[in-house]
């Protein structure tokens, strides 16, 4: 079935209240995907975010980020009035200010929980008990990160950071009001995320979540279950994932994540995989699996490095970790996202699972990608893959035009037979190549569709202080856009049609 769909970050979504939320802007924005014969929404993952802003690094990988708790909801609720919120209504509703949400979106959230009577229901005693593997650890972690300043794990006195059961009994006692508060959280986030998604599903759009391949280093999974991982008889990190040095970057990108202990996952039967795959089954109609790469091979980087010049290839779990999954859900739904360096054994990884994998027309025209043109020239895709014109990682089309070679923009306009025209025109040819290409499903970053510059880039890897902050403004989202994006979708063969 040829689809097509629209990747938008919830973040950046329209909103009264600083960020976008799972608000009735997100349910709008469900509504002009419909109209727009859209069939899927791509997000960006969902985790609790902290130093940097990148959902990639999150606190969490089965918990929510509360920033995305639409306030007009609690408002609702009577657990807030109008006027609490009344600061919370940025300058500039085309940026996330991450900063001040810290300062001050917490209290509010306290206040709401304050108010609440969830802990006197039934729904709030059954999300607990479902959600018993990963919950109480990850409150805990958070109010005890709450009480050292914020402070990482690794700084954390060694009985608390070693979770001996004296030190954690005494925490969880002294910090009883700050867990229950975190548990509330991710309460009233699965559940207003709940309700988006089964108003999204009612509109025929499918959500395609994202996980990282990897967890934070200062997160509740590492402090939790650091057998998962690649540590010292100390607990102490041995080597970090990143990727090797390539066109983009000289020095590669150091990621610091801490890396898997694949034998003990495959003497457990990869039980921790099966419950992070199933949490995301519970989320997204979708998995878009992040760096799949590194399940054939992962780039290993001694943890004492600053650079990743001197990492180096070890062996991942391969189709034996799929396998066990695919044989846990033989329907899941899984985009292999194989970009960056790519071998034969990944691409023989992919074929194997069966997987859509992932290509970038970007990609296609620039010399600096690692992996080669050909893999991504629309001429050579099989149907079952996904065509991006570019991801949250990459420049928009317009900005990507202006910092590639002078032949290369050449090329592109040829081969989009728009010689002559302007950057506008020559976005909306390399677009229209993504719809007419063969691959079963087309997705558009929002950017691309609206022309816009590298001023609305999502994340320009290896870089701090200017990612994630992007949004869209409502007016944006007008009706030419999207008598414009339905007309794409029905000339080319991917309307999305009554069930």
């Amino acid at each position: 079935m040829r689809q097509s769909g629209v990747l938008l970050p919830v973040f950046s979504l329209p909103g009264k209240y600083g960020i976008g939320c799972f608000s009735r802007e997100a349910q709008k924005f469900v509504d002009y995907l419909a109209e727009a014969g859209q069939s899927l929404w791509q997000i960006l993952p969902l985790g609790p975010t902290g130093y940097g802003d990148s959902p990639y690094q999150a606190f969490s990988t089965f918990a929510g980020n509360p920033y995305f708790i639409d306030l007009e909801s609690l408002i609702g609720q009577g657990l807030l009035t109008e006027e609490e919120c009344s600061d919370q209504i940025p300058s500039d509703p085309g940026q996330v200010d991450y900063g001040f949400l810290y300062e001050t979106r917490w209290d509010l959230l306290r206040k709401a929980f304050s108010r609440s009577s969830h802990r006197q229901t039934e729904e709030f005693a059954a999300f607990r008990q479902e959600n018993a593997f990963w919950l109480p650890d990850y409150a805990l972690f958070m109010a005890v990160k709450d009480a050292h300043q914020g402070a990482p794990l690794r700084d954390w006195e060694e009985g608390l950071k070693n979770r001996e059961q004296e030190s954690l009994d005494a925490w969880r006692e002294k910090l009883s009001g700050d867990v229950a508060f975190y548990e509330y959280l991710q309460f009233e986030f699965l559940r207003q995320w709940k309700q988006l998604k089964a108003y999204a599903g009612s509109r025929g759009i499918g959500i395609i979540g994202d996980i990282p391949i990897y967890v934070s280093e200062d997160s509740s999974d590492f402090w939790a279950h650091p057998e998962l991982f690649q540590v010292d008889e100390r607990g102490r990190i041995r080597k970090v994932a990143g990727v090797p040095p390539d066109g983009f970057s000289a020095d590669g990108q150091l990621w610091g994540n801490p890396l898997y202990a694949w034998d003990y996952h495959k003497k457990t039967g990869y039980d921790w995989w099966i419950r992070r795959i199933g949490k995301c089954r519970e989320l997204y109609d979708v998995i878009r699996l992040d760096h799949f790469r590194g399940f054939d091979e992962y780039f290993a980087i001694p943890a004492e490095d600053d650079t990743a010049k001197n990492g180096f290839w070890e062996k991942g779990p391969g189709i034996d970790l799929f396998r066990t999954l695919q044989e846990t859900w033989p329907d899941l739904r899984i985009i292999a996202e194989d970009l960056g360096y790519v071998t034969d054994t990944v691409r023989q990884l992919v074929r194997d699972t069966g997987f859509p994998n992932m290509k970038v027309l970007e990609f296609a025209f620039d010399s600096r990608d690692s992996t080669g043109r050909w893999e991504y020239m629309p001429y050579n895709y099989e149907k079952n893959c996904v065509v991006y014109t570019g991801t949250h990682d990459n420049e928009t089309l317009a900005g990507w035009l202006d910092s590639i070679l002078p032949e290369e923009a050449a090329e592109v306009r040829e081969f989009f037979h728009a010689e002559g025209g302007s950057r506008q025109e020559i976005v909306a040819a390399m677009i229209r190549g993504a719809f007419v290409s063969t691959a079963d499903l087309c997705i558009i970053p929002l950017q691309d569709y609206l022309g816009l510059d590298n001023r609305a880039r999502i994340n320009q890897p290896s870089t701090n202080g200017k990612n994630w902050k992007w949004r869209v403004l409502e007016e944006q989202l007008d009706r030419p856009l999207q008598t414009r994006i339905r007309r794409l979708t029905e000339l080319y063969g991917r309307i999305r049609r009554p069930e």
